[in-house]
């Protein structure tokens, strides 16, 4: 963590809040910001746009870690949440809700940097995961368009499965297009020229 953060802190108990303040400032110059009201809460962090959010509740429920886990955005930045005590079923709804770390036994200052380094890096690679794994379906569909694409060439013109690749790839370098682009705009006009 070398540069300067915006850190939420949702706690609501200014006792429990404090040490935690006092560990992250320990940590570097970072901007924290605590919230201490559970209603709001994602217009709260929404308006503060942190980088990470830190969650340290005594006792959650499910329904609670779950309203926070969401409200917290966990897709859109690294939270690590850190409970007195946790069972079987609230840490796999953590997990589930996209929590970056999980931590049971509390928040300590001198495991805040740990958890915040290991919450940072676990989010940057589930968002590399989330990307790569975007990008194949995309490549799946795009590849299933232009089988479609193919097939509806095959059957107007009379060619085999190569041919009808060939005419889609010329027609895309012709107009500037990618191949993608110009199946789905024939499958489309197909279906068109289907429809009764």
């Amino acid at each position: 963590m070398d540069k300067r953060l915006s850190i939420v802190v949702i706690e609501s108990d200014p006792e429990r809040a404090a040490p935690i303040v006092d560990g992250l400032r320990e940590i570097g110059d970072h901007d924290i910001r605590i919230i201490s009201e559970e209603t709001g809460l994602a217009r709260h962090i929404a308006e503060c746009r942190p980088d990470i959010v830190l969650i340290d509740l005594a006792n959650p429920s499910r329904d609670v870690l779950e309203e926070l886990a969401l409200a917290s955005g966990p897709t859109e930045r690294p939270v690590a949440m850190f409970v007195d005590r946790s069972d079987e079923h609230l840490t796999r709804a953590a997990v589930e809700a996209g929590i970056s770390a999980y931590v049971v036994d509390g928040l300590r200052p001198d495991r805040i940097k740990p958890v915040l380094d290991a919450a940072i890096a676990r989010f940057h690679m589930f968002q590399r995961m989330r990307a790569e794994l975007a990008a194949t379906r995309a490549a799946l569909e795009e590849r299933k368009v232009i089988d479609r694409a193919k097939a509806v060439l095959m059957k107007a013109r009379g060619i085999d499965e190569e041919a009808a690749y060939a005419l889609l790839r010329k027609t895309a370098m012709d107009q500037g297009k990618r191949v993608a682009e110009i199946a789905q705009q024939l499958v489309l006009a197909a279906g068109l020229l289907s429809c009764r």
